[in-house]
């Protein structure tokens, strides 16, 4: 069964309800890495949060979460495209242990240094457009909280998020008010009525459960949450993984590095290792390899995501 994100509208249009739990998507993101439990429930809701928020988006490009700590770890990130395509990855900070209770504060913000950063990113800018980026301090318990917290700061819509994940599951529901005058097709309802369906809303969706999250299918959660109120249901849409890592990325990156760089690498070890950051996929170059990377006439260097090891 493919992964899939579900939207809803409160009869009124005032109040959004989506959900999404994903299984091969997540394991996807999970492959070739042997994350510790507590950085699996980190990022699988940083996970289920990007789709919540990138279904969204009014354009075609990608929206990025991102925690940068100084902590044991050092970064979360997690890169969602306008399909609901991902790719997500996690630095531990080398010598840094992870235990099984650490918290987000814990591992990420024990200095007080952690930031919470989004950025969007279209696909097609304008001359002289720059991606969005917001960074607030990275506050609360939860990614919901601290996700939260930016939509608070940034003056963005009533909005409360539920997020779970564990090894086999990432999921997330997401109720948010919309604009009293934002094209209701319910001429006849007043900011009184749309603030009570809000508040019945929020207060349904806090029944919600951990374990509800995680094992139940989105028709049969959002049932058992919202049985006696009709919700607008509209088409679901897939999430899957995605990484555009190529060999002609990498090798645009190590030019990126410079040829003494890399040939640096290549006394020392008879060949360049690298693996992407993302997906893990490993790619070597021997020493005929990078001896064609700067010849004359090569492409210029492109940003990639992989790390030489």
């Amino acid at each position: 069964m493919t992964d899939q994100l579900k939207k809803y509208l409160t009869e009124d249009r005032s109040v959004r309800v989506q959900a999404v739990r994903l299984e091969a998507t997540w394991k996807a993101v999970q492959a070739n890495h042997d994350y510790p439990p507590a950085i699996t429930h980190l990022l699988g809701e940083l996970v289920a949060a990007s789709t919540l928020l990138a279904a969204n988006i009014k354009f075609e490009g990608s929206l990025v979460l991102q925690i940068q700590g100084d902590g044991p770890i050092a970064l979360l990130v997690v890169e969602c495209r306008s399909d609901l395509s991902l790719r997500a990855t996690v630095k531990v900070r080398e010598g840094h242990d992870v235990p099984a209770d650490g918290t987000m504060q814990s591992l990420l913000n024990p200095g007080g240094a952690g930031r919470f950063i989004v950025v969007l990113d279209p696909q097609r800018k304008l001359p002289g457009q720059q991606a969005y980026q917001g960074i607030v301090p990275l506050e609360g318990e939860t990614v919901a909280e601290a996700l939260q917290h930016y939509m608070k700061a940034s003056e963005q819509l009533d909005t409360r998020l539920w997020l779970a994940a564990d090894a086999y599951h990432a999921a997330g529901m997401l109720i948010q008010r919309l604009p009293f005058h934002g094209g209701t097709d319910a001429p006849l309802l007043t900011e009184q009525a749309a603030a009570e369906t809000w508040d019945r809303t929020n207060a349904l969706a806090s029944t919600l459960k951990r374990d509800e999250l995680l094992e139940a299918e989105i028709d049969t959660l959002i049932h058992r949450l919202f049985w006696e109120d009709t919700l607008l249901a509209f088409d679901p849409v897939t999430v899957s993984w995605h990484c555009p890592c190529t060999r002609e990325r990498v090798a645009s990156m190590l030019r990126s590095l410079g040829e003494g760089e890399v040939n640096s690498v290549l006394a020392e070890r008879g060949q360049v290792d690298v693996s992407c950051d993302f997906c893990g996929k490993p790619y070597k170059f021997d020493a005929v390899d990078c001896a064609t990377l700067f010849a004359p006439n090569q492409p210029p260097a492109d940003d990639a995501p992989p790390t030489v090891h």
